[in-house]
């Protein structure tokens, strides 16, 4: 039976078991949240980033949610620095010029602050003088960094980056460095 894993990836914790690393004795691994044999990261989170990162004992399950060319849509709540316009989620919207090509188009939009988030620790750095915004982000490609990228380049750079979901797979009821395992 495939095992499923939805783990709330909390900020500074690296999307691996292990940690071979010159770094290794500070940074966190998911074997500090998650003790089952068997299970691998299907697809990768950046240490600076949190959220759903989907685990499975199933080869090729892992390699459907993982390989770009299948397009499962990964959602993105993300706090910017500035103010969007609905110009600026145009851009998002037709694709963004980057140094590795034109992004494929995604669906964005100007979202409230969620309801329920959990405080990020440490926090975001906040500038009094600049203010914030919230975005939701779905793509379909898997490009490094490539929703910070994105809105860097339209020029709102992302203070915190929360991935929401993967296909149907989502972090709803899930606190943030918890888990619950499907069986599929």
């Amino acid at each position: 039976m495939a095992k499923v894993i939805l783990f709330n990836k909390p900020f500074n914790v690296l999307s691996q078991f292990t940690d071979k690393g010159t770094e290794a004795s500070e940074r966190k691994t998911l074997s500090e949240f998650i003790d089952m044999p068997g299970v691998y990261a299907a697809g990768r989170l950046d240490k600076d980033s949190e959220g759903l990162l989907v685990l499975t004992n199933d080869g090729v399950l892992q390699q459907e949610i993982s390989n770009p060319k299948h397009k499962w849509p990964k959602t993105y709540v993300v706090q910017v620095e500035g103010t969007p316009t609905q110009d600026d989620i145009k851009v998002l919207e037709s694709g963004v010029t980057l140094k590795d090509g034109i992004t494929k188009p995604a669906e964005a939009e100007i979202i409230d602050k969620p309801e329920g988030l959990w405080d990020r620790l440490p926090p975001i750095r906040y500038r009094k003088a600049i203010p914030d915004s919230w975005l939701m982000i779905t793509i379909t490609e898997g490009r490094n960094r490539q929703v910070r990228r994105m809105t860097a380049a339209i020029g709102f750079p992302t203070l915190r980056l929360i991935r929401y979901s993967i296909g149907n797979f989502t972090i709803d009821d899930i606190p943030n460095g918890q888990w619950k395992q499907l069986d599929i």
